[in-house]
């Protein structure tokens, strides 16, 4: 009979073979995975008998680096000796020292020891820094009035929505010479661009130039700068006596509040009104006011040349425009006041004011934009501490849906891709900023911070107002000048 394992290896149980099909007994399986794992197993120990006493050793080798214990290892003892204790007793000679596990006889009883003490437990989710902020809805009392404010403020560029009023502002504007001017000044970028280079695009396109000229026209021309309003009696320079209930007839033209002034003339003394009007279209005719009327106004004939426009208010008592650029592709900060453009670092550097929330309102959502405005938190920074960062998130993203809900899918889309190229461009301000503060505490930094060319246009500081109104909100920065505006009172 043939010999049944061929090299030590036994053979497979054959399966059973039967014309009728006959189904496999139920033990068949369980004895085929038994001669599998024996026939693996002889295989093996096959392999090893086959190697040199050297390599069965090398193969046997533990690496060290797995270990955490580094100490050297204990010097062994040389062959011959365990070769002479084997001669001289009949015992097995002692097992090498190695750095395997204690046996079971050798392992410390810790069952009558007290227990560890316990982990101390991770560090709560506040103390963790540089995670992203998670939008939370508002809960507390002043988190709740800080966004009943932000709503109200988000429903006035609405309101320039209005066709009528659109039409009636492009009556108002003498769009020829406006027009006449752009393309002048659009033609000299286009010039200066080609004089540099084949691949140099212009500054700013057509369009940009439009609003450009609409300001210049709107701050020399239009609107008229009002402190104190002179008395209608007797033209002469009136003082301020407080804040006084509007007439239902300023109440009708949306007057939220009228400023009360008496004739400093000893013989006049007459009471004059200063009613401040909330309507754009009231605005038209009226044609005077302090900031927040000049940037009511100029926002919405804006939107009649058929520009992008938002409204930027400042909790410190200050607004102005943001004008999208479709050809740089970014939002351009536009101050009618000052007849400044594209000067983010106007109040900051220029006029030396502190600020702690600036947020951009338009009809088609609403964005924090204080990192374009605020780019030295350590200098020109103040606390936000009317909610947190991530309560505010959630109501501009709140009034973003609330602006968007009817548009099309497209549009949305859209204004999507353009909030996150907005959110990279005010990454990486700061980035820029952290790398500034960086590189005046290297060695060999003078300490001074360089101006770039934005800050270098706006040194002065403000312009619109009277000197001792200036110098009483803080905002005259280096020097303090008069009025530009001969308009102005």
């Amino acid at each position: 009979m043939a010999d049944p394992a061929r090299n030590g290896v036994p053979r497979r149980k054959p399966v059973p073979q039967s014309r009728q099909a006959a189904p496999l007994p139920d033990n068949w399986a369980a004895d085929l995975t038994t001669q599998f794992r024996r026939t693996l197993s002889s295989k093996r120990m096959n392999e090893l008998s086959g190697r040199s006493s050297s390599q069965r050793r090398s193969s046997a080798r533990i690496s060290t680096d797995y270990f955490v214990d580094r100490s050297p290892p204990p010097q062994l003892p040389p062959r011959h000796a365990y070769d002479e204790a084997t001669q001289l007793f009949s015992s097995p000679p002692p097992p090498l020292p190695a750095r395997a596990a204690p046996s079971v006889p050798n392992v410390p009883d810790h069952s009558h020891q007290e227990a560890a003490p316990p982990l101390p437990p991770p560090p709560a989710y506040s103390t963790l820094k540089n995670l992203p902020t998670v939008p939370t809805p508002p809960e507390d009392q002043k988190s709740l009035r800080f966004r009943s404010q932000l709503l109200s403020l988000s429903n006035t560029p609405c309101k320039w929505e209005n066709p009528g009023l659109l039409d009636e502002a492009m009556s108002v504007i003498p769009l020829q010479r406006i027009y006449d001017q752009a393309q002048y000044e659009a033609d000299f970028f286009v010039a200066e661009a080609a004089s540099m280079g084949p691949h140099i695009t212009p500054q700013w396109d057509y369009q940009d130039c439009v609003v450009r000229a609409l300001m210049k026209w709107f701050k020399r021309e239009f609107f008229e700068w009002v402190n104190n309003p002179l008395c209608s009696t007797c033209r002469t320079r009136t003082v301020a006596r407080g804040i006084t209930a509007p007439l239902p007839d300023e109440s009708a033209r949306g007057a939220s509040r009228v400023e009360l002034y008496q004739c400093a003339n000893q013989h006049c003394l007459s009471y004059e009104r200063f009613p401040r009007y909330n309507d754009a279209f009231v605005l038209m005719q009226t044609r005077r006011g302090r900031c927040g009327e000049w940037v009511n106004c100029f926002s919405m004939l804006c939107r009649a040349v058929g520009s992008r426009v938002r409204w930027v208010w400042n909790a410190e008592d200050h607004v102005w425009s943001e004008v999208y650029s479709a050809h740089r592709k970014r939002w351009v900060h536009v101050d009618p006041c000052e007849e400044q453009w594209d000067t983010p670092l106007l109040y900051s550097h220029g006029w030396g004011k502190k600020m702690s929330y600036c947020i951009a309102f338009s009809a088609e959502g609403c964005c924090d934009v204080t990192r374009r405005y605020v780019r030295s938190p350590a200098e020109h920074a103040l606390p936000r501490n009317r909610c947190s960062e991530g309560v505010l998130m959630h109501i501009t993203r709140e009034i973003t849906s609330l602006r968007r809900r009817d548009m099309d899918k497209k549009e949305k889309f859209r204004l999507n891709a353009d909030d996150m190229r907005e959110d990279t461009e005010l990454r990486k301000m700061i980035i820029e900023a952290l790398a500034l503060n960086i590189s005046r505490i290297l060695p060999g930094s003078t300490g001074t911070r360089p101006i770039d060319a934005d800050a270098q246009k706006s040194l002065e500081g403000r312009q619109s107002g009277t000197v001792e109104w200036v110098r009483t909100r803080g905002e005259g920065g280096n020097q303090t000048t008069g009025p530009r505006n001969q308009h102005q009172q």
